[in-house]
């Protein structure tokens, strides 16, 4: 290479990290830097350290120890039941925490009255085994994007991207989070009206496999297909039978699997509409698909820009909330205030703008993800007008038997132009809650299987 192509080529790549476009083949860490992880970094890759006002405390191994005669499958306790909010945030007194309020909920507390923020002392309960720790480190200095940042490769069994440089890595992250191997909890889909209405929009069982996280395998022997859920339908009658089957690999280039049952078809179909701003049946259209789990599905047609960490009011640890009965949490126009816990924490806010020739229903969103677990918390998204439109939400369930902190469980979602909202993925006055199962075969979740499944 010459000295005018040298030239040339640093312009270039200075100029696209001025722009906030990550450069792929620098992915990887130092090995100086991922000597972090054991010092002032957790092993996931969090500050170890607690702020400057100590109201978010150092993090100190988190919460591993399951509850005396705890059962798999049993509902999990609220492990601060004696604990009392240490202030409260509404309408009235909103513009003296402005700074940690995130743009959705500084929203919802001018709309509703009624709504607040109970804030709790801040624990930081997130933890995972050792073997996702040492995955991790192996992870820092050997893994990196791909697919012009959609997909990720030299990654195992641990978060992919510990120290990240930019938004694409903190979502790969957030999408290699730690939440079990094998789960399954049976859950019920709550929708209600602008008129404060509510109603049951699917209930089923949800089971979730994830070959990245196996204890047994390892980076070479791994297909490249992080994670397989199944939700089959049980009710309303007429719902019931009903089945949605994924596939989801860890690259874009590789195809991802996505199939439908419908009862009325008597047959299993591949349904790739179940992406992007496709109206979510299971939420009756008030959510979209890939607004689902906070996250899923493809996200290439947004550029993606790391805005940076900030100390944010989150839901967290909301294992009372999961306890309570259906009519006492989702009450008209939000969740019961009473029984949402809040907690500071600082999160990763990583910036969705819809990329050039694309098309989507919400062309900017705005995610904030935990420093501790890299789950989406929260995120809000504009509509084309600039006007913000929705706010999504994962109250967090404390589960130390796994251990976790689990985001893809209790979720949901508020259409701020409507004002209607649902919870998803609630096991509330259900017997059992997210469990650990053995292996699953990949089997189980074959659109063959899917088929057998949906028609008993």
């Amino acid at each position: 290479m010459n000295r005018k192509q040298f030239s040339l080529s640093l312009s270039m790549a200075l100029a696209t990290l001025a722009l906030g476009w990550p450069a792929w083949s620098q992915a990887a860490v130092s090995a100086e830097e991922a000597a972090k992880l054991k010092t002032t970094l957790t092993p996931v890759g969090a500050e170890r350290a607690g702020n400057k006002d100590g109201s978010i405390p150092a993090w100190d191994g988190g919460m591993t120890k399951a509850p005396a005669g705890f059962k798999n499958g049993q509902p999990r306790p609220d492990f601060f039941p004696t604990e009392k909010p240490q202030f409260s945030i509404s309408a009235k007194n909103m513009a003296g925490y402005e700074a940690r309020l995130s743009e959705g909920v500084k929203a919802l507390l001018r709309k509703y009255p009624d709504f607040r923020l109970d804030v709790y002392p801040t624990h930081r309960v997130a933890a995972a085994p050792q073997w996702v720790y040492d995955n991790t480190f192996k992870n820092a200095t050997r893994a990196k994007l791909v697919d012009e940042g959609q997909g990720t490769e030299g990654a195992y069994g641990g978060i992919p991207f510990p120290i990240p440089k930019d938004g694409y890595e903190v979502i790969q992250n957030h999408r290699l989070a730690w939440l079990g191997t094998n789960v399954q909890a049976p859950v019920r889909v709550w929708v209600v009206t602008a008129d404060g209405r509510r109603a049951m929009a699917s209930g089923g069982v949800q089971t979730l496999r994830r070959p990245y996280y196996d204890p047994e395998g390892s980076l070479e022997k791994f297909d490249g297909y992080y994670q397989m859920g199944k939700f089959v339908v049980g009710e309303p009658g007429s719902k019931a039978g009903e089945a949605i089957l994924a596939q989801d690999a860890i690259n874009a280039s590789q195809p991802r699997g996505i199939w439908q049952y419908l009862v009325g078809q008597r047959r299993v179909r591949k349904a790739p509409s179940v992406a992007y701003d496709t109206p979510d049946s299971v939420t009756s259209g008030i959510g979209l698909f890939d607004e689902a789990f906070n996250l899923f599905g493809p996200l290439d047609k947004y550029k993606l820009r790391l805005v940076g960490k900030r100390e944010l009011y989150v839901p967290y640890s909301n294992n009372r909330a999961a306890l309570a009965k259906v009519d006492e949490l989702v009450t008209p126009h939000t969740l019961n205030p009473s029984l949402v816990r809040w907690e500071l924490h600082r999160v990763w806010e990583v910036e969705a703008t819809l990329a050039d020739g694309k098309r989507h229903v919400v062309p900017k969103r705005t995610y904030y993800i935990d420093e501790d677990s890299w789950q989406i918390l929260l995120f809000d998204g504009w509509d084309a007008k600039g006007q913000l439109w929705r706010t999504n939400y994962t109250l967090t369930l404390l589960a130390p038997d796994i251990p976790a902190l689990v985001g893809n469980m209790f979720w949901g979602g508020y259409d701020l132009q409507t004002g209607a909202y649902y919870l998803n993925m609630a096991s509330n006055e259900l017997p059992e809650q997210y469990k650990t199962l053995p292996s699953l075969p990949r089997a189980f979740f074959s659109p063959e299987a899917l088929a057998n499944e949906g028609a008993r």
